[in-house]
């Protein structure tokens, strides 16, 4: 939890025993367990709203898959543009009009396939 190891809550503690001084710990400790408590007691309280709003429905939801700390976007956007073909069980959808052949997709297309072999693009009034 917040990357807090035994030793770092330890030294927190007893930087927090000669700050505050042993007379006013114990009142600081029970407001911090007041403040934990009230925290669970809020999670809770909102985990249960969920369960009620949405009802039968909510045990049937996978919350691992829904979870962002899974989503790497590099990865996303890595396997996107590599991506020549699309995933078995999604299809591809073409507009009526067809793909435009200006797309950067396409043109990267022509680029691999050898299609485009002329010089790059020269600016000669850019520094």
């Amino acid at each position: 939890m917040f990357g807090l190891t035994f030793e770092k809550l330890l030294l927190i503690g007893i930087i927090a025993v000669f700050l505050l001084g042993p007379e006013k710990l114990p009142h600081y400790a029970a407001q911090l367990g007041r403040l934990v408590r009230q925290l669970r007691d809020m999670a809770n309280g909102a985990k249960d709203r969920m369960k009620d709003e949405m009802g039968p429905d909510f045990d049937d939801v996978d919350w691992k898959k829904l979870d962002p700390r899974q989503y790497d976007p590099r990865r996303i956007i890595r396997e996107a543009l590599t991506e020549d073909e699309p995933v078995k069980g999604q299809s591809a959808t073409v507009s009526r009009a067809g793909p435009n052949p200006d797309s950067a997709y396409l043109q990267r297309k022509r680029a691999r396939e050898g299609a485009l072999t002329g010089p790059a693009p020269f600016d000669s009034e850019a520094t």
